[in-house]
C-alpha cells in the first residue's frame, strides 16, 4: 500500500523530511478496525514526532493522527462496525498513522462519521474535539448547561484545538468565552465560531479582561505557548481557578499556582488509548456524540486550508505551515 512517512527524524527544512513509502497492508487484531483512508488532516503532534521520535530505511515511520475513511475489515472482538462503515478518529500515537492507504485502528475510539458533511470536512474534526471536548468536561469538569456566571479564557482560539473549544463550551455551556487573537483573520474566525469576547495575547492580558469588565476568569485553556503566559495566567485567574494544558515546554514552577490554590489540569488526548483504560470506549462514544452534534448543526467543521491529494510534498508543505504557528483551523488532505 502507498503511504507516507520518514526514515530518518529531523527538522522539516529538509525535502526528504517525508518520503513516499510502499508497506505490506495491516492485518487487523481482535479489536482492529481496517480502514481504507479517504482523508487526513495534520496536528502538531504530527510535527513534533517527526522532529524527535527515530526511524530507519527499516523501520520508517508513518505519521498522521485524525482520518476518516470506510471500514474494510474488522476484528473477531469488534461491536458495533461492520465493512463499509464510514467511520472517522484520531488513533494512537504509539500505532503506525493515518497517512496511508490503509490504517489499524482499535474499533473503541472510533466514530461513525457525520453524513451532513464532506470527508474532508470530517476529517479536521477528531483529535481537535476529543482534546477540546476532554479539556473542557473531563479536566475542567463543567457540564453541559452549566457555567452561568463563570467564564473560560482560550490561548490560540483560532486554532485546532481553540476552534473546537470555543464552539463546545459556546453551543454546550452557559460559560462567558473569551478567545486570545493576535491576528485580525484569527480574531474574526474566533468570532464566528462563538467566543463572545476577543483579546490580543501579545499584550498584556489582565488589563484587557478588565477592559471587558472582567476583574479575573475561572478557568484558562493554554494551548500554546504556556511557558511564556504563564505568569500571565496566574494573574488573571480566580483564586481556585484552574488552568489547562496540552502544549510541551521545558518546565513550570508549580509553587507559583499556591497562594490563590490554584490546579493544574493536563489533557492528553492519547492517554486513553496509549494505557489502554477502562474507559478508552469513552472516546468512540465520544466522537459519536460529536458526529452528531455536527448533523444537527450545533457545530462545524474547523477545516481551514485544503493541501490537496495525500503526498509527501503537500504533508511537508503541512508540516511546515503548522510549525510557522500561522494557521488558522485544520489543514487536511484528500485522496490518494
Amino acid at each position: 500500500m502507498k503511504a507516507i512517512g520518514y526514515t530518518q527524524h529531523g527538522d522539516s527544512s529538509r525535502d526528504d523530511a517525508l518520503v513516499e513509502l510502499d508497506l505490506p497492508r495491516p492485518q487487523p487484531g481482535p479489536h482492529d478496525l481496517l480502514v481504507r483512508v479517504a482523508a487526513v488532516s495534520v496536528n502538531p503532534v504530527d510535527t513534533k514526532i517527526r522532529r524527535t521520535r527515530p526511524a530507519s530505511p527499516d523501520e520508517p515511520q508513518v505519521l498522521g493522527w485524525d482520518a476518516v475513511g470506510t471500514v474494510v475489515e474488522t476484528g473477531d472482538a469488534v461491536e458495533g462496525f461492520a465493512a463499509g462503515d464510514r467511520v472517522f478518529y484520531a488513533g494512537a500515537v504509539n500505532r503506525q498513522g493515518s497517512n496511508a492507504e490503509f490504517q489499524l485502528v482499535d474499533a473503541r475510539i472510533v466514530g461513525h462519521a457525520p453524513v451532513s458533511i464532506s470527508d474532508a470536512e470530517a476529517a479536521a474534526l477528531p483529535l481537535t474535539a476529543i482534546t477540546a471536548w476532554e479539556l473542557l468536561f473531563d479536566r475542567f469538569g463543567v457540564t453541559e448547561g452549566s457555567g452561568k456566571g463563570r467564564s473560560l479564557l482560550v490561548i490560540g482560539a483560532a486554532g485546532g484545538v481553540g476552534s473546537m473549544l470555543v464552539q463546545l463550551a459556546h453551543r454546550l455551556t452557559d460559560l462567558t468565552v473569551i478567545g486570545t487573537a493576535a491576528r485580525p483573520e484569527s480574531a474574526e474566525w474566533a468570532r464566528q465560531l462563538g467566543a463572545d469576547h476577543i483579546i490580543d495575547h501579545s499584550q498584556p492580558m489582565l488589563a484587557q479582561l478588565k477592559q471587558l469588565g472582567l476583574e479575573s476568569v475561572d478557568m484558562i485553556a493554554s494551548l500554546t505557548h504556556t511557558q511564556d503566559y504563564y505568569d500571565q495566567y496566574i494573574e488573571c485567574l480566580t483564586p481556585q481557578g484552574k488552568l489547562g494544558l496540552i502544549d510541551d515546554f521545558d518546565s513550570l514552577d508549580v509553587i507559583k499556582l499556591k497562594p490563590k490554590s490554584l490546579s493544574l489540569h493536563w489533557e492528553f488526548m492519547f492517554a486513553r488509548s496509549l494505557h489502554q483504560t477502562a474507559d478508552m470506549a469513552a472516546q468512540g462514544k465520544l466522537l459519536e456524540r460529536v458526529s452528531q452534534l455536527i448533523d444537527t448543526g450545533t457545530l462545524r467543521t474547523t477545516l481551514g486550508e485544503h493541501f490537496g491529494t495525500i503526498n509527501a510534498a503537500n504533508l511537508l508543505k503541512a508540516h511546515r505551515l503548522l510549525e510557522s504557528h500561522k494557521a488558522r483551523g485544520k489543514i487536511v488532505l484528500e485522496g490518494f
